[in-house]
């Protein structure tokens, strides 16, 4: 039984930093792509970065420069850490995983998808 289970939401201001962790169980982090997601009232989910199996990244143009996605396999826990935060940063973070190793680049699509987190709640203002 696969869980991903994400925390490090909440409110900050523009400007501001956040990191998101996302533990997973039931599912082995270094062996599949995984990735982030968001999705802002009235819109559709979109992908804000992803990584392969071996560490490859691709990252939203929204995002660039500012999000950083990283895994720790040992915890089997994937990180996002964000900063230089702005209002458009507001969503429901959402941790995706694969059963592929390799990730289609951003944009992709959310139905690449096995298995989803809860999400959590990011607002910036």
């Amino acid at each position: 039984h696969v869980q991903l289970v994400e925390s490090g939401g909440g409110s900050v201001q523009a400007g501001g930093s956040l990191r998101l962790s996302c533990a997973a169980s039931g599912y082995t982090s270094s062996s599949f792509c995984m990735g982030w997601f968001r999705q802002a009232t009235g819109k559709e989910r979109e992908a804000v970065v992803v990584i392969d199996s071996d560490g490859s990244t691709s990252y939203a143009d929204s995002v660039k420069g500012r999000f950083t996605i990283s895994k720790d396999n040992a915890k089997n826990t994937l990180y996002l850490q964000m900063k230089s935060m702005k209002p458009e940063d507001t969503a429901m973070y959402y941790c995706a995983a694969s059963l592929w190793r390799l990730c289609s680049r951003v944009p992709g699509s959310p139905v690449e998808y096995n298995y989803w987190g809860q999400g959590t709640q990011v607002t910036v203002s």
